[in-house]
């Protein structure tokens, strides 16, 4: 997330705003604010925010279509695992603590302000979409581990969350089916809120 945005976001939460925590299958946890508590048919749920900035490594590769260019690509969770003390250690040189978290790694500390050559445009496919859609990222590093070039990113775009309170107040992340069956009614509701 852009400084701007994201110490703005930052800034409009209080140190006594409403926090919970969600926690993913591995038992690692991911503190966000929450932002709207909404209700549906008599259950409630909650739209997330992370409290610290989400961070994204990807891979350079060579562009199939362009021999002198390079492009981004996602890694999986175990080349993650290897190249993560050194994004860590990359991280800290600008002050910031990179993290472990539940969904997603996460920076904490002050993310520099975003400059125009730091700003990359992916088209992101996700399962479920007909077309791939556009995201831009702050480019926050580069490191080489063992051979191969990564790049440490921070969305532009607030990484939101929505979660189902369970009966004893904890929040259950909704499957992607269960976003999309109740994905209007939790718009229609936002849209209401914010008018």
């Amino acid at each position: 997330m852009a400084s701007g945005q994201n110490n703005a976001r930052n800034d409009d939460h209080e140190s006594d705003a409403p926090t919970l925590t969600l926690t993913d299958e591995a038992g690692r946890s991911l503190v966000c604010y929450i932002e709207h508590s909404l209700e549906v048919e008599g259950q409630e749920y909650v739209l997330l925010l992370p409290v610290d900035a989400p961070i994204e490594i990807f891979a350079w590769e060579p562009d199939e279509e362009d021999d002198e260019a390079e492009t981004l690509v996602d890694i999986e969770d175990e080349e993650i695992d290897e190249v993560f003390s050194t994004a860590r250690a990359v991280m800290a040189e600008q002050d910031l603590t990179l993290s472990r978290t539940a969904l997603t790694l996460t920076a904490s500390g002050e993310i520099p302000p975003a400059e125009e050559d730091d700003i990359i445009t992916l088209d992101i496919e996700d399962e479920g979409m007909p077309e791939a859609e556009s995201e831009q990222f702050q480019l926050l590093g580069n490191f080489f581990y063992e051979e191969q070039e990564y790049a440490i990113c921070t969305p532009l775009d607030p990484l939101l969350f929505f979660a189902r309170m369970d009966k004893t107040g904890k929040p259950e992340l909704l499957s992607p089916a269960e976003f999309q069956a109740i994905r209007s009614q939790l718009e229609d509701q936002l849209f209401d809120e914010m008018e």
